[in-house]
């Protein structure tokens, strides 16, 4: 019989009051009205090593390196996360709109810390299963009518040798857009529906949701879709939940494949270049942005673009650090990515492992240690779009990602797998 390993988890409310500027949409300019659901952090420790993941659009690779300094844990064994729900607070300094409030940054620190170590407090002798569950067919490619979707849906149970549940993890690739820019309610969108149910399903357990990489996979609306505040009938809060309880019962369906109990972590840091993808100065491109504003259904998405090339643009282009990191759970391996990654991405990755012994017992999911905006595959440049021309200055940096950083970080995890 497989020797048993020690684990644990824990999750802490970190709904703020009303009033805080959200973040997500560059079309919604007033602050938060009030609560649907809670935001939460929540964690997982597994033996020395922890995942911590909080509702939030992201976390600064500043944040992220401050909450690991602070978890108790050697460098490379905890990862800190975000389920990157555009029903947030504004959570990165100079990211995804302005409005940061320091007091709730600094909360949402505390929090991880503080779950990381309620987490760890709360091992206690356990043992690992992994499953694949079916697709739940919600997601779809919002750059390329029926373009490539990541259909994986890892589940990772960890029970109590008698068969309680301690945690239940799950990781699919969907963007946390369903509720659009005309919602001011704070909400943890469609994770927090998968998590209450997979809660129901586990007495006692924690759930824990991972998002996959979706950068360019929503249920099917385009981006530019989010720069209206118009309410639209498939853009809810009973869609949410509908999304939310589908992926759940596809994740609560998924086999339970024993797994070992031998615990490894692996982590490594490279530098992605920028590059430029404007071929006319900022000032010109400011000069022509005022003009366009005159039209208020861009006047919000147009004043950032402008504070972007006043403010940003001429910034030098200095490389961004990325951090990659593997667990590898008893034979199931957790691969966190940082930023908005595509499902090609995690697709290509799945390749590279073909042939592997784990290759059908991986779980990859992206906005892991920091999120600094998109990370397109090589052949995405030729298409253009938000995602590969624009987002850069909703994420406050002078340029996008240069053609060739996602498939670095597809080097990255495959190295890690070989160590």
């Amino acid at each position: 019989m497989t020797r048993l390993l020690q684990a644990g988890a824990a999750m802490i409310d970190v709904t703020p009051p009303a009033g805080l500027t959200m973040s997500g949409f560059a079309a919604r300019t007033s602050p938060a009205t009030g609560t649907n659901d809670p935001l939460t952090v929540r964690a997982v420790a597994v033996g020395e090593t922890a995942i911590v993941v909080a509702d939030a659009i992201g976390l600064h690779e500043g944040s992220c390196r401050r909450i690991r300094e602070r978890g108790g844990l050697p460098d490379g064994h905890l990862v800190v996360a975000a389920t990157h729900t555009h029903g947030g607070p504004v959570a990165m300094p100079g990211r995804l709109g302005p409005g940061l409030d320091p007091a709730w940054l600094q909360r949402l620190e505390d929090a991880c810390v503080q779950a990381v170590a309620e987490a760890r407090a709360a091992r206690r002798p356990a043992r690992l299963s992994f499953g694949m569950g079916a697709d739940p067919g919600v997601a779809r490619n919002r750059r390329h009518a029926g373009g490539p979707v990541d259909p994986a849906l890892p589940v990772l149970r960890i029970r109590e040798p008698g068969g309680a549940a301690i945690a239940v993890l799950a990781c699919y690739a969907l963007h946390p857009v369903v509720l659009g820019a005309d919602n001011t309610l704070f909400t943890a969108d469609y994770p927090g529906a998968v998590r209450r149910h997979l809660e129901a399903a586990h007495p006692g357990a924690v759930a824990i949701f991972l998002t996959g990489c979706t950068g360019d996979i929503n249920t099917g609306h385009p981006a530019h879709a989010s720069i209206s505040t118009a309410p639209r009938a498939d853009r809810t809060f009973a869609e949410a939940e509908r999304i939310g309880a589908r992926i759940a019962q596809s994740a609560l369906q998924a086999p339970e494949q024993p797994l070992g109990s031998d615990i490894r972590a692996a982590s490594t840091e490279l530098m992605l270049p920028l590059a430029r993808t404007e071929t006319e100065a900022p000032e010109v491109l400011a000069d022509a942005w005022r003009r366009e504003a005159a039209d208020p259904a861009r006047a919000a998405l147009l004043r950032i673009w402008i504070d972007w090339a006043e403010r940003v643009a001429s910034r030098p282009l200095a490389p961004w650090p990325a951090r990659v990191t593997l667990f590898d759970w008893g034979g199931a391996r957790l691969i966190g990515l940082p930023g908005e990654i595509f499902a090609q991405t995690a697709l290509d990755l799945r390749r590279a492992l073909d042939g592997d012994p784990f290759a059908d017992r991986t779980m990859t999911f992206g906005f892991a240690d920091g999120c600094p905006g998109y990370i397109s595959p090589a052949g995405e440049y030729r298409h253009g779009g938000y995602e590969v021309e624009e987002a850069h200055r909703y994420y406050g940096l002078p340029a996008a990602f240069a053609p060739g950083a996602a498939e670095r970080l597809i080097d990255a995890a495959i190295e890690l797998t070989r160590r």
